[in-house]
């Protein structure tokens, strides 16, 4: 199996590929090459930083029209870690209003501070959903690791699963063969161990 984390400047690569090489999946590429992300059996979109900038270098290297060809016309297992999420939203307004790529009906905005310490940082409580091809083995409420001052937030029924940091916002989604985490599960001990091992044995 060949896992491809796909590299446009702005991601926790390293961690990622550290983790996949303990979960036993030794081809791991780092790349943005539109032909060696085709022939990837699935892909991780990882993101650490601005949503504006992140949207650029994409849109730059036209891994837009690469992903939304293989994940969404192909089928090709897609998961987003973090910003890499929330990239796959409509929009965010980080940095003023920026276009997603808009593989899911949901929107990012920034916490509201109201007494809240932004980032949101640390490990919190996750309201899984254990039918999900995500959460295999899960159930009941589940710590992951968080770092961001952005949340996704949708209004539709996008297989989310919550995190409350203020108010609830999604803290996973999951939607056939495309599926986003809002925490780090490369950092998030057992329980992120045992969800990217869900995405590799089960998507």
């Amino acid at each position: 199996m060949t896992i491809v984390i796909v590299d446009y400047g702005m991601g926790n690569i390293r961690s990622i590929k550290t983790t996949l090489n303990y979960l036993g999946v030794s081809d791991v590429a780092v790349s943005a090459d539109p032909e060696v992300l085709k022939n990837a059996d699935k892909i991780i979109l990882p993101g650490v930083g601005s949503f504006g900038k992140a949207m650029s270098q994409i849109k730059e290297r036209k891994i837009d029209t690469c992903l939304k060809e293989l994940a969404i016309e192909g089928n090709k297992p897609l998961l987003g870690i973090c910003l890499g999420m929330q990239l796959m939203g409509l929009s965010s307004n980080e940095d003023g209003l920026n276009d997603g790529l808009g593989f899911v009906d949901a929107i990012v905005t920034r916490f509201e501070d109201n007494g809240l310490k932004i980032p949101h940082v640390g490990f919190n409580q996750v309201k899984v959903n254990s039918y999900l091809k995500l959460y295999h083995g899960f159930k009941g409420e589940v710590d992951f690791y968080f770092t961001h001052s952005y949340k996704m937030t949708s209004d539709k029924n996008i297989n989310q699963c919550n995190c409350e940091y203020g108010s609830d916002f999604v803290a996973s989604f999951e939607s056939g063969n495309i599926a986003g985490v809002q925490f780090h599960p490369e950092l998030s001990q057992h329980n992120g161990l045992a969800l990217l091992k869900n995405f590799i044995e089960r998507f």
